[in-house]
């Protein structure tokens, strides 16, 4: 196994979170089930949102005794940009569009430029350039 096809998030209101993700430049390519479970395309995988009680059915999980989290659960999902002002406008965007900023963008010790913010069910994103990187030709992040 080498590869990841779907990243899976719980959300609490699933229109809310569809909009916010469309709003901040994820593309759906299908609709027809929106109503129920949501896909974006990206780069090399997908994007799915699904409501966090079904997902507990579909695992088989007791939802009493696995509440959402409401605090930092050790995952993070970044989007690397090609330019700072690149992030300050992905960044911008979503803060826009409902995110909260946990994290400004600044310059780190490591020599990029990175920020942090929670999605609308929480969920950690982190933002970040370096004149450093390298991308393929399918626009994946070359990690050497």
């Amino acid at each position: 196994m080498n590869g990841i096809h779907l990243i899976c998030l719980g959300v609490k209101d699933l229109a809310a979170a569809r909009k916010f993700y469309k709003a901040i430049g994820f593309v759906e390519p299908n609709t027809e089930r929106a109503d129920e479970i949501v896909f974006f395309n990206n780069a090399g995988t997908k994007l799915e949102l699904f409501p966090y009680t079904e997902l507990l059915k579909d695992i088989g999980l007791d939802p009493a005794a696995n509440p959402q989290p409401t605090t930092f659960n050790g995952v993070t999902h970044a989007y690397n940009t090609k330019s700072v002002a690149e992030a300050d406008q992905v960044f911008a965007q979503a803060l826009a569009n409902g995110a909260t900023a946990v994290k400004p963008l600044v310059w780190g010790d490591w020599g990029g430029y990175s920020g942090y913010f929670k999605d609308p069910d929480g969920y950690y994103w982190e933002v970040a350039y370096a004149d450093s990187w390298q991308f393929d030709q399918n626009d994946m992040l070359v990690i050497k």
